[in-house]
Protein backbone atom coordinates (compact mmCIF):
# COMPACT_ATOMS: atom_id res chain seq x y z
CA UNK A 1 0.00 0.00 0.00
CA UNK A 2 0.93 3.04 -0.81
CA UNK A 3 2.00 5.42 2.11
CA UNK A 4 -0.37 9.01 2.54
CA UNK A 5 1.28 11.96 3.85
CA UNK A 6 -0.80 14.80 5.00
CA UNK A 7 -0.56 18.16 3.56
CA UNK A 8 1.54 19.22 5.99
CA UNK A 9 3.99 16.05 5.82
CA UNK A 10 4.10 16.35 2.14
CA UNK A 11 4.32 20.25 2.20
CA UNK A 12 7.85 18.96 4.92
CA UNK A 13 9.49 16.25 2.05
CA UNK A 14 8.81 18.51 -0.63
CA UNK A 15 10.91 21.35 1.08
CA UNK A 16 13.45 18.57 2.26
CA UNK A 17 14.44 17.81 -1.06
CA UNK A 18 13.77 21.60 -2.52
CA UNK A 19 16.71 22.84 -0.14
CA UNK A 20 18.85 19.64 -1.29
CA UNK A 21 18.69 20.42 -4.62
CA UNK A 22 19.55 24.18 -3.82
CA UNK A 23 23.14 23.48 -1.80
CA UNK A 24 23.65 19.94 -4.60
CA UNK A 25 22.02 20.80 -7.46
CA UNK A 26 23.97 17.71 -9.87
CA UNK A 27 24.73 15.29 -7.28
CA UNK A 28 26.08 12.28 -8.76
CA UNK A 29 28.24 9.11 -7.23
CA UNK A 30 31.98 9.44 -5.97
CA UNK A 31 32.88 6.16 -7.41
CA UNK A 32 34.58 6.95 -10.77
CA UNK A 33 33.98 4.94 -13.81
CA UNK A 34 33.73 5.59 -17.80
CA UNK A 35 31.13 2.99 -18.61
CA UNK A 36 28.36 0.97 -17.58
CA UNK A 37 30.84 -2.03 -17.35
CA UNK A 38 33.55 0.35 -14.62
CA UNK A 39 30.45 1.57 -12.86
CA UNK A 40 28.90 -2.29 -12.47
CA UNK A 41 32.48 -3.34 -11.23
CA UNK A 42 32.74 -0.03 -9.10
CA UNK A 43 29.61 -0.37 -7.66
CA UNK A 44 29.67 -3.98 -7.04
CA UNK A 45 33.83 -3.38 -4.72
CA UNK A 46 32.13 -1.04 -2.83
CA UNK A 47 29.76 -3.04 -0.81
CA UNK A 48 30.68 -2.47 2.82
CA UNK A 49 33.70 -0.43 2.04
CA UNK A 50 34.07 3.16 1.34
CA UNK A 51 33.79 5.10 -2.06
CA UNK A 52 37.33 6.45 -1.52
CA UNK A 53 39.17 3.07 -0.86
CA UNK A 54 37.56 1.62 -4.18
CA UNK A 55 38.48 4.02 -6.22
CA UNK A 56 41.98 3.98 -5.10
CA UNK A 57 41.71 0.36 -5.90
CA UNK A 58 40.23 0.71 -9.39
CA UNK A 59 42.08 3.84 -10.23
CA UNK A 60 44.84 1.22 -10.91
CA UNK A 61 43.05 -1.66 -11.46
CA UNK A 62 41.10 0.16 -14.68
CA UNK A 63 44.66 0.58 -16.18
CA UNK A 64 45.25 -2.94 -16.55
CA UNK A 65 41.30 -4.27 -17.67
CA UNK A 66 38.43 -2.15 -18.47
CA UNK A 67 36.75 -4.22 -19.98
CA UNK A 68 34.95 -7.74 -19.63
CA UNK A 69 37.41 -9.92 -21.49
CA UNK A 70 40.91 -8.04 -20.19
CA UNK A 71 39.02 -8.86 -16.84
CA UNK A 72 38.43 -12.02 -17.73
CA UNK A 73 42.24 -12.96 -19.17
CA UNK A 74 43.24 -11.27 -15.71
CA UNK A 75 41.57 -14.10 -14.15
CA UNK A 76 40.70 -14.03 -9.93
CA UNK A 77 44.24 -14.33 -8.93
CA UNK A 78 45.45 -11.28 -10.92
CA UNK A 79 42.58 -9.62 -9.91
CA UNK A 80 42.98 -9.85 -6.41
CA UNK A 81 46.05 -7.86 -5.73
CA UNK A 82 44.49 -4.70 -7.30
CA UNK A 83 41.49 -4.69 -4.34
CA UNK A 84 43.16 -6.32 -1.68
CA UNK A 85 42.98 -3.33 0.35
CA UNK A 86 39.21 -3.82 -0.20
CA UNK A 87 37.08 -5.76 2.19
CA UNK A 88 36.03 -8.85 1.26
CA UNK A 89 37.92 -8.66 -1.93
CA UNK A 90 38.25 -12.71 -2.55
CA UNK A 91 34.51 -12.91 -2.57
CA UNK A 92 34.92 -9.38 -4.58
CA UNK A 93 37.49 -11.02 -7.00
CA UNK A 94 35.30 -13.92 -7.65
CA UNK A 95 32.44 -12.57 -8.10
CA UNK A 96 33.92 -9.44 -10.75
CA UNK A 97 35.43 -12.26 -13.01
CA UNK A 98 32.45 -14.16 -13.04
CA UNK A 99 29.82 -11.62 -14.07
CA UNK A 100 32.83 -10.69 -16.69
CA UNK A 101 32.39 -14.07 -18.28
CA UNK A 102 28.13 -13.60 -17.91
CA UNK A 103 28.52 -10.32 -19.82
CA UNK A 104 31.12 -11.87 -22.55
CA UNK A 105 29.52 -15.29 -23.39
CA UNK A 106 26.00 -14.10 -23.15
CA UNK A 107 25.74 -10.78 -23.59
CA UNK A 108 28.77 -9.65 -26.15
CA UNK A 109 30.62 -8.11 -23.64
CA UNK A 110 27.96 -5.59 -22.84
CA UNK A 111 26.41 -4.93 -19.70
CA UNK A 112 22.22 -5.48 -19.74
CA UNK A 113 20.60 -2.39 -18.51
CA UNK A 114 17.77 -3.93 -17.52
CA UNK A 115 17.01 -4.88 -14.12
CA UNK A 116 16.16 -8.15 -13.72
CA UNK A 117 18.92 -9.20 -16.26
CA UNK A 118 21.69 -6.81 -13.69
CA UNK A 119 20.64 -8.74 -10.50
CA UNK A 120 20.97 -12.21 -12.23
CA UNK A 121 24.91 -11.33 -12.52
CA UNK A 122 27.28 -13.13 -9.41
CA UNK A 123 28.09 -10.09 -6.54
CA UNK A 124 25.03 -7.69 -7.82
CA UNK A 125 21.86 -7.34 -5.71
CA UNK A 126 19.22 -4.82 -5.97
CA UNK A 127 21.11 -2.32 -4.09
CA UNK A 128 23.74 -2.70 -7.07
CA UNK A 129 21.40 -2.60 -9.85
CA UNK A 130 19.54 0.69 -8.50
CA UNK A 131 22.80 2.72 -8.28
CA UNK A 132 23.56 1.21 -11.63
CA UNK A 133 19.94 2.04 -13.20
CA UNK A 134 19.74 5.26 -11.51
CA UNK A 135 23.24 6.86 -12.44
CA UNK A 136 23.01 5.99 -15.78
CA UNK A 137 19.25 7.49 -16.12
CA UNK A 138 18.21 4.50 -16.97
CA UNK A 139 15.25 3.90 -13.98
CA UNK A 140 14.76 6.28 -10.89
CA UNK A 141 15.66 4.29 -8.13
CA UNK A 142 16.79 5.14 -4.40
CA UNK A 143 19.09 2.27 -3.22
CA UNK A 144 19.21 2.33 0.42
CA UNK A 145 23.17 2.31 1.91
CA UNK A 146 23.45 2.67 5.56
CA UNK A 147 23.76 6.84 4.92
CA UNK A 148 20.31 6.34 3.28
CA UNK A 149 18.95 4.34 5.91
CA UNK A 150 19.81 6.74 8.77
CA UNK A 151 18.96 9.93 7.21
CA UNK A 152 15.88 8.49 6.23
CA UNK A 153 14.75 7.60 10.17
CA UNK A 154 16.60 10.85 11.17
CA UNK A 155 14.21 12.69 8.41
CA UNK A 156 10.81 10.69 9.43
CA UNK A 157 10.67 9.95 6.09
CA UNK A 158 10.40 6.09 7.01
CA UNK A 159 10.29 3.94 9.83
CA UNK A 160 10.96 0.71 8.23
CA UNK A 161 13.01 -1.96 9.83
CA UNK A 162 15.06 -3.12 6.85
CA UNK A 163 16.51 -1.34 3.57
CA UNK A 164 13.87 -2.77 1.19
CA UNK A 165 10.76 -1.26 3.85
CA UNK A 166 13.16 2.13 3.79
CA UNK A 167 13.26 2.05 -0.41
CA UNK A 168 9.27 1.57 -0.46
CA UNK A 169 8.70 4.15 1.78
CA UNK A 170 11.02 6.99 0.07
CA UNK A 171 9.90 5.67 -3.70
CA UNK A 172 6.28 6.44 -2.57
CA UNK A 173 6.70 10.23 -0.76
CA UNK A 174 9.80 11.84 -2.49
CA UNK A 175 8.29 13.96 -5.28
CA UNK A 176 8.47 12.85 -8.97
CA UNK A 177 10.70 16.04 -10.06
CA UNK A 178 13.24 14.69 -7.27
CA UNK A 179 13.27 11.42 -7.44
CA UNK A 180 16.18 10.92 -9.65
CA UNK A 181 18.66 12.62 -7.66
CA UNK A 182 17.18 11.79 -4.23
CA UNK A 183 19.34 8.71 -4.06
CA UNK A 184 22.66 10.82 -3.88
CA UNK A 185 21.12 13.97 -1.82
CA UNK A 186 20.48 11.82 1.22
CA UNK A 187 23.87 9.87 0.73
CA UNK A 188 25.79 13.12 0.21
CA UNK A 189 23.91 14.46 3.46
CA UNK A 190 24.36 11.65 4.97
CA UNK A 191 28.29 11.60 4.27
CA UNK A 192 28.94 14.87 5.09
CA UNK A 193 26.77 16.49 7.51
CA UNK A 194 24.15 13.88 9.12
CA UNK A 195 26.96 11.57 10.27
CA UNK A 196 26.38 8.99 12.19
CA UNK A 197 27.94 9.80 15.96
CA UNK A 198 27.80 13.86 15.91
CA UNK A 199 25.40 14.89 13.03
CA UNK A 200 26.76 18.30 11.80
CA UNK A 201 23.26 19.88 12.77
CA UNK A 202 24.54 23.69 13.02
CA UNK A 203 25.90 23.12 9.23
CA UNK A 204 22.43 21.05 7.96
CA UNK A 205 20.49 23.13 5.84
CA UNK A 206 17.00 21.10 6.95
CA UNK A 207 17.54 21.76 10.70
CA UNK A 208 14.26 23.06 11.13
CA UNK A 209 12.64 20.24 9.18
CA UNK A 210 14.24 17.60 11.09
CA UNK A 211 12.28 16.46 13.74
CA UNK A 212 15.30 14.72 15.62
CA UNK A 213 17.49 17.62 15.62
CA UNK A 214 17.15 18.51 19.46
CA UNK A 215 18.57 14.89 20.02
CA UNK A 216 21.80 16.26 18.76
CA UNK A 217 22.08 19.72 20.80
Amino acid sequence: MKKRLSPKEKARVAEIFSRLAEVMPEPKTELRFQDPYTLVVAVALSAQATDVSVNKATDRLYQAAWTPQQMLDLGVEGLMPYIQSIGLYRTKAKNVVALSRILVEQYGGKVPLERSALQSLPGVGRKTASVVLNELGIEPAIAVDTHVFRVSHRLKLSAGKTPDAVERDLMAIVPGAYLTKAHHWLILHGRYTCVARRPKCEACVIRDLCPSGDLFI
